[in-house]
C-alpha cells in the first residue's frame, strides 16, 4: 500500500486531507505535536488500523531531524507539507521567538523534509503537495512574517515543481480564508472575510484534483479565485492601505 506523509495532520487541512486520502486508498502517516488532537483525526478515519501516528515539533530542529531520521527507512509515495501557523498583530509588539517559529514551522521545514524525501518520491514516481497561501500574493501588515513565509513557501514550490517536472508530481496550494481555525491561532480578528471564505474539504478536493492533471499551482474554489485576481490587478499601495486597515484590530 502506498504511504503518504500528511504534516500538521491533527485539524484544518491536514485532518481534511487524511479524510480524503484514505478514501483513495494510502496508508497515512500523520504527523502532528499535539498526541490527543492526532488521536482524534486517526479515530475519525475508516480505517484507522491502517495509519501511524508521528509526534514532532517542527519548531525545533532537533526534532525534525529525528522525524526525518524516521522517514528515511520509509518507502514514500507522497508528503503534503500541510503544517504551519501564523501571528497576527504588528511586528515590533510580538515575541521574535514566535516569529521565527512561523519560519521553522512554514517554511524550513518544508524545506527539510522534502529534500529527505524526494529521492524516495522520484523512485515511486509520486507527489507532494506544498501548502501555501494567497497571503503570499501581497505584503500583509500585521501578518508580516506569515505573509513572507507564504511566499517564500509559494516561490521555493514552484520552481521545484519545474526542477522535478515529469519525475514528481507537485502542487502548490495557495488557499485564502478557510474556517480550519486559523484564525484563532494567530490572534486575528474574527469575521472580517466571509466572503472569501472557502470551506476546508472544497480547498482540499481542489489540490487533490490539480495533483491528478499532473500538478501545478492551484487556487482552489471560486471565491479564492476572485481574491487572487483582485491581488493581481490592485497596485501595491493601494493593497498595502487596504489591508492594514483590515486587519488592525
Amino acid at each position: 500500500m502506498k504511504s503518504v506523509l500528511i504534516t500538521g495532520a491533527s485539524g484544518g487541512f491536514g485532518l481534511e486531507f487524511a479524510l480524503q486520502l484514505e478514501k483513495e486508498g494510502y496508508s497515512l502517516l500523520l504527523h502532528g505535536r499535539d498526541k490527543a488532537r492526532l488521536k482524534l483525526t486517526l479515530d475519525a478515519l475508516e480505517f484507522p488500523g491502517r495509519h501511524e501516528c508521528l509526534l514532532a515539533d517542527l519548531s525545533s530542529r532537533k526534532e525534525t531531524e529525528e522525524l526525518i531520521d524516521l522517514l528515511s527507512n520509509r518507502n514514500l509515495y507522497g508528503i503534503v507539507n500541510n503544517a504551519g501557523f501564523g501571528i497576527w498583530g504588528a511586528f515590533a509588539m510580538k515575541e521574535c521567538v514566535a516569529q521565527a517559529d512561523v519560519i521553522r514551522v512554514d517554511f524550513l521545514a518544508p524545506v527539510m523534509l522534502a529534500h529527505a524525501v524526494l529521492p524516495s518520491l522520484k523512485r515511486n514516481e509520486g507527489f507532494m503537495i506544498n501548502v501555501s497561501s494567497l497571503a503570499a500574493e501581497t505584503p500583509l501588515p500585521y501578518l508580516a512574517t506569515y505573509a513572507a513565509v507564504k511566499a517564500g513557501m509559494t516561490f521555493w514550490s514552484e520552481a521545484i515543481r519545474t526542477e522535478h517536472e515529469g519525475e514528481v508530481r507537485i502542487v502548490t496550494l495557495a488557499s485564502g480564508p478557510s474556517p480550519t481555525g486559523f484564525r484563532k491561532v494567530s490572534g486575528a480578528p474574527e469575521g472580517k472575510s466571509m466572503f472569501f471564505s472557502t470551506p476546508a474539504n472544497v480547498v482540499v478536493e481542489a489540490s487533490l484534483q490539480t495533483l491528478k492533471q499532473g500538478g501545478g499551482y492551484c487556487v482552489p474554489g471560486y471565491r479564492h479565485k476572485i481574491l487572487w485576481l483582485i491581488q493581481k490587478v490592485a497596485p501595491r499601495f493601494l493593497s498595502l492601505a487596504i489591508m492594514a486597515n483590515y486587519l488592525k484590530k
